[in-house]
């Protein structure tokens, strides 16, 4: 009994002690399993994904002209057609298959038409439209943009990139006017178009970056890309956005957009374009 009774006594001797580095232990390492438990989120790139779509609706105003082969005259779309602003779309798919690598692919359509009554004699693609007659003008483009991009700088709250694109694109104005007597004057029905195809490699700087520390609440990205192509011509394109977060997977955008700026140069046997499409801008963008 008295052996019995020295060890419980000794055990609750030792009781306080053994408790006492169970407190100092758990004081010490808490921080530790605190940090390795929110280290992940503290270190996550406010934008990380690995797919990110975008869709957006563009109010466009073209501007410029077709230029035919030297001698075959010049179709303005403001003064001879008074193209008016026009709502049109686009897409854009993102793969981001590492931390800072990037394929994409997007696309911009375009279809628009507009009957008017030409205020001069036009010659276009060998074809004379009187002054007076009802036209029929149409401008179709059809943009699409693979590409790859590298994140030179990314950090978690935002990034710089480099992109390159392949810009392939067709772009068609058509003109059209029936066969009609004007004045007395009987005007035969011409239809003539110009067709540009040709794929194009551009390339520039891409970024996004929040505005609130530590939130994905309210951001700003844009982009600008170009190339000159010596005599050929030149090309750039570039927008700017606000954005504003939902929630880690849906994002609200709108802002300005320059969707394409054309200035391909006519030679006597190819034909020329100064085109561009601008406006504001909305999107709707969903990351995985």
């Amino acid at each position: 009994m008295t052996r019995s009774s020295d060890n419980r006594s000794k055990n609750r001797r030792l009781g306080p002690t053994k408790l006492f580095i169970l407190l100092v232990l758990i004081l010490v390492a808490a921080p530790h399993l605190r940090a390795q438990k929110h280290g992940a989120k503290e270190h996550e790139d406010l934008d990380a994904y690995t797919l990110r779509f975008d869709g957006f609706w563009l109010y466009s105003q073209p501007t410029g002209s077709f230029h035919g082969t030297t001698s075959q005259g010049l179709l303005n779309l403001q003064t001879d057609v008074h193209f008016n602003s026009y709502s049109t779309g686009g897409g854009r798919v993102d793969w981001k298959f590492t931390r800072k690598n990037h394929l994409f692919v997007g696309a911009i359509p375009t279809n628009h038409s507009k009957q008017f009554v030409l205020a001069r004699t036009i010659v276009f693609q060998g074809q004379t439209y009187d002054v007076d007659s009802t036209a029929s003008a149409r401008l179709q483009t059809y943009l699409f943009t693979p590409g790859y991009q590298y994140d030179i700088i990314r950090r978690k709250q935002g990034h710089l990139g480099i992109a390159v694109q392949l810009d392939v694109f067709s772009i068609k104005g058509s003109l059209n006017a029936a066969a009609q007597t004007v004045n007395g004057v009987v005007h035969s029905a011409e239809a003539s178009s110009s067709t540009i195809r040709a794929p194009l490699p551009v390339a520039g700087p891409d970024f996004r970056y929040y505005l609130i520390p530590n939130s994905r609440r309210l951001f700003v990205d844009g982009n600008v890309f170009g190339m000159y192509f010596f005599g050929y011509g030149n090309f750039i394109s570039s927008y700017g956005t606000i954005g504003v977060s939902v929630n880690k997977h849906l994002n609200f955008q709108g802002g300005y957009q320059l969707a394409s700026r054309f200035d391909i140069n006519s030679k006597s046997n190819r034909i020329g374009l100064t085109l561009a499409q601008r406006g504001a801008e909305a999107g709707l963008e969903v990351s995985f």
